[in-house]
């Protein structure tokens, strides 16, 4: 447990200031996580940018509050799908990215001004 004599050289304006207000030091949320919850979000993707649309709502469907893309192994590593690098991995362990289009797919009819993102490449 921590106490007043743990800042006591910190200037609570600059360096703490209150929940949801810059620099953060107390969450970017006014009333943290009380009044609203922890996203839930699983690493989900496979094949082509419409079969993970159908998967991702699916999941929200179910109560998932957040999305992790998973990318294929040629996005990680910045092939195109039809590169000759990329055969026989293209949607294997993760979704097929290649273009603008195939992430209007990836998120068409999803409102992502409702949710958040994770994309890790």
């Amino acid at each position: 447990m921590y106490g007043p004599e743990d800042v006591a050289g910190l200037s609570y304006d600059r360096d703490l200031s209150y929940p949801g207000q810059y620099p953060y030091t107390r969450g970017i949320h006014p009333t943290m996580y009380r009044g609203r919850l922890w996203t839930m979000r699983q690493f989900a993707g496979f094949g082509t940018a419409k079969q993970t649309n159908e998967r991702y709502k699916f999941l929200l469907a179910q109560g998932q509050t957040g999305l992790s893309v998973a990318f294929d192994m040629p996005a990680l590593m910045g092939y195109d799908s039809d590169h000759p690098r990329a055969l026989g991995e293209v949607g294997k362990c993760g979704v097929a990215i290649a273009t603008l289009r195939d992430m209007q797919d990836l998120f068409h009819g999803i409102d992502l001004g409702s949710i958040t993102t994770s994309m890790t490449i």
